[in-house]
């Protein structure tokens, strides 16, 4: 009996249905190989292996951001724990120096590292983003479901299925400590808020916030392409112009701007303010029908208000 065989018929013992995960998953969208960032937690350890128990070769890739004196020793430890099933396990370091926004800088980091590798994003994280995401006054954009798909294979399976599956294969993951760090807005989501709420309401929530924020990512498809085919922005209703702009402006700086500042980016392109403060540093003013957007260390960039017009 080949591994695969072999590993398929130890989870049907332990009552472990690696086939209907996998169904569940978006795994087939990969080719021949799935490339996987691996942390080694088990969330990303089990969708390892779970792209291994598809046929595919796999690679993961491990960041070390250098923010833990152990960290450096993972990479190696979750190597041993992959190369029984013959998954090469590339390790790359970030530099991430102590401040505010630790947690966001560190993930900013790891993803510019990782690319477009499948992360290990389940169910669980779809609701705990849509709470985070909530609480700090996200537009629709914010509390709107990733998309799942190559990029995140696993969002339609849970937390624990993936760590069921490594404990099932005898595989060994790391318990990171600052998963359980209260500083971190997202732990205590995870570890009180959501529990408090399947108290009260005696009902596992997790799967209706996701199904929330996957309703909510379909509003903002709906509701895009309805602002994209605007040809003069500046009549739209408030809340598709503030759509309109969050795009835009996510597409030549890359923020993702709080309900707060859209609202203040659009009364710049309505002319009831002369500029606005985003994050970063960056001022966003109106030039004309245009608005530009600069800051310290980025070149101006420009969104046109008058798309529909062949002359300026």
């Amino acid at each position: 009996m080949n591994p695969l065989s072999q590993a398929a018929a130890l989870l049907s013992e332990q009552g472990l249905d690696a086939g209907g995960m996998l169904a569940r998953s978006d795994i087939g969208l990969w080719g021949s190989s799935v490339t996987v960032g691996v942390s080694g937690g088990a969330d990303s350890v089990g969708l390892a292996l779970l792209a291994w128990l598809s046929g595919r070769r796999v690679v993961a890739i491990q960041v070390d951001h250098g923010l833990r004196p152990e960290s450096p020793a993972e990479g190696p430890f979750v190597a041993a724990q992959l190369a029984r099933f013959s998954i090469p396990v590339i390790q790359k370091r970030v530099r991430i120096e102590p401040g505010p926004n630790l947690e966001e800088r560190a993930r900013i980091a790891r993803m510019a590292v990782l690319g477009d590798c499948a992360t290990a994003h389940t169910l669980d994280d779809q609701a705990e983003t849509l709470l985070a995401n909530l609480f700090r006054g996200a537009s629709l954009a914010g509390v709107a479901a990733m998309e799942a798909g190559r990029r995140h294979p696993v969002l339609r399976l849970r937390r624990a299925e993936l760590r069921q599956l490594c404990s099932a294969l005898s595989v060994e993951w790391i318990e990171d400590p600052s998963n359980l760090d209260p500083r971190f807005v997202r732990n205590r989501i995870r570890h009180e808020v959501i529990p408090l709420v399947n108290e009260i309401t005696g009902r596992d929530v997790a799967p209706i916030l996701a199904r929330t924020a996957g309703m909510n990512r379909e509003y903002l498809e709906a509701a895009g392409r309805l602002a994209d085919e605007a040809r003069e922005p500046l009549e739209l209703p408030g809340v598709l112009l503030r759509m309109w702009l969050g795009s835009k402006i996510r597409e030549c700086s890359g923020l993702r701007l709080s309900s707060y500042h859209l609202s203040g980016v659009e009364g710049v392109a309505r002319g009831q303010l002369r500029a606005h403060n985003l994050p970063d540093s960056i001022v966003v003013r109106r030039r004309g029908d245009r608005l530009e957007l600069s800051g310290p260390g980025m070149p101006a960039a420009w969104i046109d208000l008058n798309p529909g017009s062949e002359e300026r």
